[in-house]
C-alpha cells in the first residue's frame, strides 16, 4: 500500500513538474558561427575548421533537439539548440552547408548585403590583411581625422599588432563613411587597390540564392555595411536595418523575418536601435552576449553563445557552460 502511494505521489508530482515546465517553457541556446573554413591566420578567431565543425554538429545531435528560429519557440518541451551564422562568407555556401546536409541539422545566415557579390573583403579583414599580413610598410602610419586623427609606429610586429588593434577599435566607433576613408587612406599607405582575398571573399549572389533555396536554410538581415548601429544617427540606422531587409527580400523574393545586430555586443547597438528592428517588421532580432533563450527573454535581444575553433572535447565543455549561465 505504502509503496503505492509513493508511486502515485511520484507520478503525481512528475505531472505537475512536466505541466510547469509547459507554462515556462524550455531555454534554448542559440550558437553563433561565422566561418567555416582553414585559415593559417585568424586573428578575430572566426573560423571553424570543417572538421571540428562536423564534430560540433555531431554532438549537437546527439545531446538536443535541434530547432530552426523559425519555429515557435514557446512550444519547446526540454532544452533546445539553434544554430546560426553572421556576416555572409561565402564558406557558408561552399564549406558549412554540405556538412548541415549531411548532419541534418537547420542553421539560418544573417547576410550584410553591402558585401555581396563584391571583390573586396570585409573591412576587419581588409585592416588585418593591410596591417598584418607581412607586407612591406612604412615606419609610421598617420591617420588623417579631425576627430581621431593621430601617428602609430609600424616597425616591429609588436607595433602592427597595436596598431590593428587599435584601429579595429576606432573603426566601430565611426560611421561607414569615414571608416571607408581611413581604409582608403590605409590602401594608400600600403600600396594596395581595393581588391580581396578570394579566401575572405562575401557569398556571391548565386551562392547567397542557392543558399536560401536549401530546405534546412533561414536567411536573416545584418544590415547593408556591418557598422554598430551605436555609432551611427538614427536615420542612418534605419537606412541599415530597413535596408539590408528589403535588399534581401528582392534577391531572394520572399520576405525576411530576423535580423542579428552588427558585432550585437550590448553597447553596439541601444534601445532605439531595437525598436526600429521592431517598426521594420522583423519577428525576432539576435544579439552577441552569452545567455539562453527563455519565454521571457525579449524576442528584439536574443543572446547567443560564440563558438570557436574546439574540437570535439572542448565543445563538449563549452556546451556544459552555455548551459550554465
Amino acid at each position: 500500500m505504502l509503496k503505492s502511494i509513493y508511486r502515485s505521489g511520484r507520478r503525481a508530482l512528475k505531472i505537475v513538474k512536466n505541466r510547469a515546465a509547459a507554462a515556462m517553457g524550455c531555454p534554448v541556446v542559440v550558437l553563433v558561427y561565422h566561418r567555416v573554413t582553414n585559415l593559417p591566420f585568424d586573428p578575430q578567431l572566426l573560423a571553424v575548421s570543417p572538421e571540428n565543425f562536423r564534430d560540433q554538429l555531431n554532438i549537437l545531435k546527439e545531446c538536443f533537439p535541434i530547432i530552426s528560429i523559425e519555429e515557435d519557440w514557446s512550444a519547446v518541451r526540454e532544452p533546445s539548440v539553434a544554430v546560426t551564422f553572421d556576416d555572409g562568407y561565402a564558406d557558408n555556401a561552399l564549406e558549412a552547408l554540405p556538412i548541415l546536409e549531411e548532419v541534418g541539422i537547420p542553421a539560418t545566415f544573417f547576410v550584410t548585403t553591402g558585401y555581396v557579390g563584391t571583390p573586396g573583403e570585409f573591412w576587419w579583414d581588409e585592416l588585418e590583411d593591410i596591417i598584418l599580413a607581412g607586407r612591406s610598410l612604412s615606419s609610421r602610419f598617420q591617420l588623417r581625422d579631425q576627430r581621431y586623427g593621430r601617428t602609430w609606429p609600424a616597425d616591429t610586429i609588436k607595433d602592427r599588432d597595436r596598431l590593428y588593434r587599435e584601429l579595429h577599435l576606432l573603426m566601430k566607433k565611426v560611421d561607414a563613411g569615414v571608416r571607408d576613408d581611413w581604409m582608403q587612406q590605409l590602401r594608400e599607405w600600403a600600396g594596395k587597390d581595393a581588391g580581396g582575398r578570394a579566401s575572405h571573399r562575401a557569398m556571391s549572389a548565386e551562392e547567397l540564392n542557392r543558399l536560401a533555396g536549401n530546405p534546412l536554410v533561414t536567411i536573416g538581415a545584418h544590415t547593408v555595411t556591418h557598422t554598430p548601429m551605436a555609432s551611427q544617427t538614427p536615420d542612418r540606422q534605419r537606412l541599415e536595418i530597413k535596408g539590408s531587409k528589403v535588399r534581401l527580400e528582392g534577391w531572394l523574393k520572399k520576405e525576411i523575418h530576423f535580423f542579428s545586430y552588427p558585432f550585437g555586443g550590448r553597447s553596439d547597438y541601444t534601445g532605439e536601435t531595437v525598436r526600429m528592428v521592431r517598426e521594420a517588421g522583423f519577428q525576432k532580432a539576435f544579439s552577441n552576449f552569452s545567455g539562453q533563450w527563455h519565454r521571457w527573454t525579449n524576442p528584439f535581444q536574443i543572446p547567443r553563445q560564440l563558438v570557436r575553433n574546439w574540437d570535439g572535447d572542448n565543445f563538449r565543455e563549452n556546451l556544459k557552460r552555455f548551459w550554465v549561465l
